[in-house]
C-alpha cells in the first residue's frame, strides 16, 4: 500500500523514461488519469491508454523522446504537494515553472489543470507537480 500514490505515479514515468523504455503501466485512480491527459496535451508523452480490466485498472502510457538524440522529451517531473506538507497557491501565486518552459499540475476546485489554465480561470489549488 502506498501513502503517495501520485510520487509513485511520478516515479514510475522517471524510472522508465531514464531507462529508455517505450511503454509504462501503471495502477489507475482517476487523479491520475486527469494528469496523464495533460502531460499527453501539453505533449509530454506520446500517448496513452486506459484499461478497466479489474476492480482498479491500469494505465499504459507510451514516453516521448527526441528522434535525434534519443533524449526523453520529460527531462524531470518532480512532487511539489505532498501528504505530509501540503503546498497551496491563490490564483495570483500560482508558479510558472522554467520561466514558462515547464508546466505547473494544479489541483483546483473546477478539476486538474496547469497553472496557466487555472490562472485564466482565476483558481487557486493544491500544486501536485513540475514538468519540464
Amino acid at each position: 500500500m502506498f501513502t503517495d500514490p501520485i510520487a509513485d505515479y511520478l516515479t514510475r514515468i522517471r524510472n522508465a523514461s531514464s531507462a529508455g523504455h517505450r511503454v509504462v503501466e501503471i495502477p489507475a485512480s482517476n487523479l491520475k488519469k486527469e494528469i496523464t491527459k495533460i502531460l499527453f496535451d501539453q505533449g509530454y508523452i506520446l500517448s496513452y491508454k486506459f484499461e478497466d480490466d479489474a476492480v482498479q485498472g491500469t494505465i499504459k502510457i507510451a514516453l516521448k523522446y527526441d528522434k535525434f538524440t534519443k533524449e526523453p522529451v520529460i527531462k524531470k517531473i518532480k512532487r511539489v504537494s505532498t501528504p505530509g506538507l501540503r503546498k497551496y497557491a491563490s490564483s495570483e501565486e500560482l508558479p510558472r515553472v522554467l520561466n514558462g518552459l515547464g508546466i505547473a499540475i494544479i489541483s483546483t476546485s473546477h478539476g486538474v489543470m496547469t497553472s496557466k489554465q487555472a490562472k485564466l480561470e482565476n483558481a487557486g489549488g493544491e500544486v501536485l507537480c513540475y514538468v519540464y
